[in-house]
């Protein structure tokens, strides 16, 4: 099942998408809430009739009115939380790589991750950026989950079954933002916390079944043969697979949920997958050539990523109306 967030004259609606058309959920079942966020703090249970209801209309035995005119939104326009992990160890190395470090011993000793603005999610459509988010301005490509029952103390043997579904994520970066701000050991902070995209829609753990796959040896939970692509104005740029995740989603909530609850409605992302940012890009380039031309995102540019069973994440970069820059504010 695929879950969508949807906008008509500015009210925020739950749907599914079946075969190219949005149907809302609420209006085929009058228990199912009409938004994200109190359908997944009750999920336990609604899941289970949204999933009767999808599948319902893909057998032909209802046929609800559609949609016509909407705007699609983030799935989770209000997620409780949002982390991001450090899962694929390609991405480290070729980073560490290209700065000329050695590869550090600890990433594969723990999985870690960071606190970034859940008041700052995107859904498809345009992003608008301030002039200091373009000095450098970049794209990861990443894998979301979405927590869909509260928990504490989760082991990674039983942490699947506290994921609601899966996306796509755009975890954009203003990179000098970001390295200035983590030369003094904090961050990274505002040079992320101004959009984290995600999308199309919420693509429940049943759809992907048939890709299942092994986790990497030592590690537990559920790993998937995921092809991860992203292209920038129609050219692709960055290519991977969700298998090559070396900390798995059970094992990276598994240290989300120590000590502290998890929540309905937490969004956690993977972190970057291999080649999956111009960072990495334009470092192993220059390694390899010292005449590379950097490349960063732009106005007007085009970002789309697409990953195997999550669907495509479209979304065009604007500038915003303003010469306000805190980088002009160093002292």
């Amino acid at each position: 099942m695929k879950l969508v967030s949807y906008k008509t004259e500015d009210r925020e609606h739950l749907g599914v998408f079946v075969n190219g058309h949005i149907y809302n959920l609420h209006s085929c079942d009058k228990q199912i809430p009409n938004d994200m966020n109190s359908f997944l703090k009750d999920s336990e249970v609604l899941m289970e009739r949204a999933l009767a209801i999808d599948a319902r209309i893909k057998s032909g035995a209802i046929e609800p009115k559609e949609e016509a005119f909407y705007e699609l939104i983030a799935p989770v326009p209000h997620p409780s939380s949002c982390r991001d992990g450090y899962a694929f160890r390609q991405h480290v190395a070729a980073a560490r790589r290209n700065r000329k470090v050695e590869m550090i011993a600890e990433f594969d000793q723990y999985p870690i991750f960071y606190f970034t603005n859940h008041n700052a999610i995107s859904g498809p459509g345009e992003i608008e950026c301030m002039p200091d988010h373009f000095e450098k301005l970049d794209f990861e490509l990443e894998v979301a989950i979405v927590i869909g029952k509260q928990g504490r103390n989760i082991t990674a043997a039983e942490a699947d079954q506290y994921i609601a579904g899966f996306m796509i994520m755009n975890d954009m970066s203003a990179r000098t933002l970001q390295i200035e701000e983590m030369l003094l050991n904090l961050g990274p902070a505002k040079g992320k916390d101004f959009s984290t995209v995600i999308g199309p829609w919420l693509v429940t753990p049943d759809e992907l079944e048939a890709y299942k796959t092994a986790a990497k040896p030592g590690h537990t939970g559920n790993s998937y043969n995921l092809s991860m692509t992203c292209s920038v104005n129609g050219k692709q740029v960055s290519a991977g697979n969700m298998a090559d995740m070396d900390w798995t989603f059970a094992e990276i909530i598994e240290r989300c949920a120590y000590g502290t609850a998890i929540l309905p409605g937490d969004v956690i992302g993977s972190g970057t997958v291999g080649t999956g940012c111009f960072l990495e890009l334009n470092g192993t380039g220059l390694l390899d050539d010292p005449n590379y031309q950097p490349q960063w995102l732009q106005e007007g540019d085009v970002v789309e990523m697409e990953i195997t069973g999550l669907g495509r994440l479209s979304n065009t970069i604007r500038r915003a109306d303003t010469d306000f820059s805190i980088l002009a504010l160093k002292k």
